[in-house]
């Protein structure tokens, strides 16, 4: 018989495993979600992951986002070309320093990120 100790053991295990796939669920649907965005905007100045892009407006050019922690530094840190076409675009990326969109002309995006 399984005394106390093992059961409590056993029932912690449980919770952080129930704990650990939650956390990778939200990591891959995006744990925040921003408004609409239509100017060039830093989300994040950190690491993170990006999920998804919603492209509410298509605009009449294509946006980027940019993997780096300042307005001011995007040149070579782009990581996605943001579609000028509507719909929801499935991303699934990790970046490392930061994260700026910078919505195309006439675009109006929102994003979903971790």
């Amino acid at each position: 018989m399984a005394s106390t100790d093992d059961l409590l053991t056993a029932q912690k295990n449980s919770v952080q495993a129930v704990n650990g796939i939650i956390n990778a669920k939200n990591r891959l649907a995006g744990s925040i979600q921003t408004r609409e965005i239509s100017t060039t905007t830093q989300i994040k100045t950190t690491g993170g992951w990006l999920a998804t892009i919603s492209v509410i407006v298509a605009g009449s050019a294509t946006g980027t986002v940019y993997d780096t922690n300042a307005v001011s530094s995007l040149t070579g840190n782009r990581i996605y070309i943001i579609p000028n076409t509507v719909g929801i675009y499935v991303i699934q990326m990790p970046f490392g320093n930061g994260l700026v969109v910078a919505p195309g002309s006439g675009q109006i995006i929102a994003i979903s990120y971790s």
